[in-house]
């Protein structure tokens, strides 16, 4: 008997990096797998191929399991309504949805084009949208279902060069968030995985120096994205209950994330003026602000 017997799970992305690990992963422990990935360049400039996909749902047959290709973009709503009719037909119904389909257009902001914003945030953020709203009223008639979405340490922490992904991947993590609260009294979960792992993403980073040098080997020899896969695919288990979280895996290591509440407050009875609020409330306050050199000691570079 495998962990996921007998489930449905729609794994986006699916032809490269982790998506690949995870339906790969995910046929080994019993799911029918419906492998979506438009088969594109990571930037998304190109059309795509159907090639890639269907090369994964090939693998997951050939070692026995259950699996069909998909090569349209999450982009396209009724593309996607199509995928979960997909499942519905192929395998008689669906179960979850893993959502890690990604393209990068890095730029420093100020050098950022509309065409660079708009594509990331389509794929991305749109596409999240979209996979969750088409399977959602789904989920709520058969009250099950579940979503593990993919949010970055980028926007969690944030990156330089990446104002789009940073802007998605927050806003992946608000939408997730939501719909785990409005799908509690149907049973619908929903879930974020922030991953380090080695993927053509990663390995488009530039390497300025031997430190960078050092820290990519680092990462592709210790943060593989089977890794990810692992926790990815325990959040679709009937054996979880979890929601609404945000998780990070790197290597070894499983983190749980904090989430944005308030950390100090103050109040004038007077009331506020600008004179005052610098004077006062903006000193007072300081050494509770965020540096923006947190990242390097939330997350150093050497993987567990």
């Amino acid at each position: 008997m495998g962990l996921l017997d007998g489930k449905t799970i729609l794994i986006t992305g699916g032809g490269n990096g982790i998506g690949k690990a995870t339906a790969l992963m995910a046929g080994e422990l019993g799911a029918n797998v419906i492998v979506n990935d438009l088969g594109g360049s990571l930037s998304g400039a190109d059309e795509g191929s159907a090639g890639p996909a269907e090369e994964v749902a090939a693998e997951i047959r050939a070692k026995g399991g259950s699996a069909i290709s998909n090569s349209d973009s999450v982009t396209d709503f009724e593309a996607v309504k199509e995928m979960v009719e997909g499942a519905k037909k192929e395998f008689g119904g669906l179960d979850s949805i893993i959502n890690p389909a990604g393209i990068l257009r890095d730029k420093m902001f100020h050098k950022m084009s509309e065409d660079d914003w708009d594509a990331v945030i389509a794929v991305h953020l749109r596409g999240s949208y979209n996979v969750a709203r088409a399977a959602v009223e789904y989920f709520r008639d058969r009250e099950n279902g579940n979503y593990v979405f993919f949010t970055s340490t980028s926007g969690l922490i944030g990156n330089i060069g990446q104002a789009n992904y940073a802007a998605a991947k927050l806003g992946i993590v608000g939408l997730s968030r939501i719909i785990a609260m409005e799908g509690v009294r149907k049973n619908i979960r929903s879930n974020v995985i922030a991953p380090f792992a080695w993927t053509r993403m990663i390995a488009s980073i530039p390497v300025t120096d031997e430190a960078s040098r050092e820290r990519v080997e680092r990462m592709k020899n210790a943060m593989r994205p089977e890794q990810v896969s692992n926790l990815a695919l325990a959040l679709c288990s009937d054996k979880c209950d979890t929601t609404g979280q945000i998780f990070a895996v790197r290597g070894n290591e499983l983190v749980l994330f904090s989430q944005p509440r308030p950390v100090r407050s103050m109040a004038n009875l007077e009331g506020w003026s600008p004179e005052s609020i610098l004077d006062t409330a903006l000193p007072a306050m300081k050494n509770d602000m965020e540096d923006l050199g947190a990242s390097a000691s939330v997350f150093p570079y050497e993987p567990v």
